[in-house]
């Protein structure tokens, strides 16, 4: 095998482990967060530290469950207020403030085109 191929092995290999680790870090974060948010915080600090040194995504999953700004573990009606408006979603930090907007106009068409589709 070239060296080329065994470098390129061994990136896949360190990206699994990196997903693998962000994973088991938020739902660390998830089970402890009622209890310590200090720790759950610390969590997800360490996650997208792992996450930024091994230059993976941020899964969808966990992508919308922290601050950008300050970094919390955020959980809708404790300390994250989520609403709907005008085609996103808002969701705000009630740690920092920081509001984050996620639009949701692809799920809004797919809903529309399975209405069309299932109409006679």
């Amino acid at each position: 095998m070239s060296k080329k191929f065994i470098r390129q092995k061994e990136q896949r290999e360190k990206r699994r482990i990196a997903r693998e680790r962000v994973n088991v870090l938020f739902t660390l974060a998830e089970r402890v967060f009622p209890y310590e948010r200090e720790l759950a915080n610390r969590y997800v600090e360490i996650a997208l530290a792992v996450q930024q040194k091994a230059r993976i995504r941020m899964p969808r999953k966990w992508k919308r469950r922290y601050c950008k700004r300050c970094h919390s573990f955020l959980v809708p009606g404790v300390n994250a207020r989520v609403r709907l408006r005008n085609g996103h979603v808002v969701i705000k930090c009630l740690n920092c403030g920081h509001i984050m907007r996620y639009p949701y106009i692809r799920e809004q068409k797919e809903k529309r085109r399975q209405r069309t589709d299932s109409s006679p």
